[in-house]
């Protein structure tokens, strides 16, 4: 949160009007993220002694902004959001429904914070889409790890919103990078809440609205693959790392999918909204 012109690590309180402005020695939530147990420990005992402030939603940034790698990502994770696209990818379709979680990336510049500017560019594309998702980031390190054991390693869970040029992600041989990697265009956030407050992930509503109309409305419970299966599958073979972040998926309701279609434009506000997490409030502005 940006207080007197510096960035300081805040903790939320449970009524979301204040927030402990916690000690500068601690680090950035990045540094709680990578430093364990720990490192939370001391973050949660500052909280008994360090000022109070009024919480403002303008002054939030991005809660994380260092990272390992690119953002990791799920598609089609919704079956509603799966088939509310068939014939609608430009020869994109699979011939059949997929029997394990499709994974790609984006770039880290994409990042923005939970009410910042989604930055368009009518140059790069004229097919701006809008996908509400759940995040999570991942607090302890693994590889191969059993799904029954995938939820301790996830730190906590955010709010994102991963807006895609469809267009882009059609034109670069069926590889998604492009289309998702635009600068200054997911927003995420507002905070990060931890693991230990949300239990199970898959009771979460999460929903997005343009200009106030609601565009998506579904649970997490609806996910083809559940969080603790797309964290195994992710895994296996391959380790993930404290600060590494994954998007869950979108459900149905994309811009894309719809007849007529509509896509974003400047102007537009995008509010993105999860249960328990928060809510991301973004207008579209034109570069």
């Amino acid at each position: 949160m940006l207080l007197d012109g510096q960035w300081r690590t805040v903790s939320v309180r449970p009524d979301e009007q204040e927030v402990v402005v916690l000690p500068g020695d601690l680090g950035s939530v990045d540094d709680l993220v990578r430093g364990g147990p720990q490192a939370l420990a001391a973050a949660q005992a500052a909280q008994s002694t360090a000022p109070v402030r009024r919480l403002d939603p303008a002054l939030l940034g991005a809660p994380l902004t260092r990272f390992n790698r690119d953002i990791l990502c799920t598609g089609w994770n919704y079956w509603a959001h799966y088939e509310e696209s068939a014939g609608r990818r430009e020869g994109q379709d699979p011939a059949e429904r997929p029997r394990h979680p499709t994974f790609f990336t984006k770039g880290p510049d994409t990042v923005v914070g939970p009410y910042d500017d989604i930055r368009y560019d009518a140059r790069v594309s004229d097919r701006w889409d809008y996908e509400a998702e759940v995040a999570l980031v991942i607090g302890r390190a693994g590889r191969s790890i059993p799904a029954e054991r995938a939820l301790e390693h996830v730190f906590g869970y955010l709010v994102a919103n991963d807006v895609s040029q469809r267009d882009l992600q059609r034109a670069h041989g069926g590889q998604w990078l492009k289309g998702k990697s635009i600068d200054d265009t997911m927003p995420l956030g507002p905070w990060v809440t931890t693991a230990d407050e949300i239990g199970d992930p898959a009771a979460l509503r999460i929903r997005c609205l343009v200009n106030d109309e609601v565009r998506q409305d579904a649970v997490t419970g609806q996910m083809a693959f559940s969080v603790a299966q797309l964290i195994a599958e992710l895994s296996w073979g391959m380790t993930l790392r404290p600060g590494d972040v994954l998007l869950t998926g979108t459900p149905a309701g994309i811009g894309n999918a719809r007849d007529p279609q509509v896509f974003l434009a400047p102007g537009d506000v995008v509010t993105t909204e999860v249960d328990r997490l928060g809510t991301l409030h973004n207008r579209v502005v034109q570069l």
